[in-house]
C-alpha cells in the first residue's frame, strides 16, 4: 500500500475516533490533517472529506449509541435533512470562483476557533 493511502487510512482512523468519541464529524480532524500535515489544497481536502463521508460511516457508532440510549431518532432524522440542504448549499458557496482556498482557510480558522473560545470560556 502506497504512502498517501496509509496516511489517508490514519487520518480516517483519527477522524472516527474522534467522531465516536465527540460527534464533532470527520471534517473537523481530516481537513485540517489533509491541508496542514499532507499539504493538500482547502476546497481539494473539503471535498475529499465529503466524498469520505457519502458512505453511512456512523452507523456502528450509533448503534452502541442507541444500544445506550443515548439517540434520540427523530432529532438524527430532522439533522439529517438539514445536513443534506445545508451541505448543498455550503458547497455552491464554497466553490464560487471568488471564494479562494485561502478565504476558506480563513473561515475554517475562525469558525474552529469560535466553536473552541465557546467550549473553554461559555456556558
Amino acid at each position: 500500500m502506497s504512502n498517501i493511502l496509509v496516511q489517508m487510512l490514519l487520518i480516517g482512523l483519527a477522524a472516527g475516533v474522534a467522531g465516536g468519541m465527540f460527534g464533532i464529524g470527520g471534517g473537523a480532524i481530516m481537513v485540517p490533517a489533509m491541508v496542514l500535515l499532507l499539504g493538500m489544497d482547502q476546497k481539494f481536502a473539503t471535498g475529499t472529506s465529503i466524498a469520505a463521508q457519502i458512505l453511512p460511516i456512523g452507523i456502528l457508532g450509533a448503534a452502541v449509541y442507541h444500544r445506550s440510549g443515548n439517540i434520540n431518532i427523530k432529532y438524527a432524522v430532522m439533522i439529517a435533512l438539514g445536513l443534506v440542504v445545508g451541505n448543498l448549499f455550503g458547497a455552491l458557496f464554497a466553490n464560487q470562483p471568488f471564494i479562494s482556498s485561502e478565504t476558506m482557510k480563513k473561515l475554517y480558522g475562525i469558525f474552529l476557533l469560535l466553536i473552541g473560545a465557546r467550549y473553554l470560556f461559555f456556558r
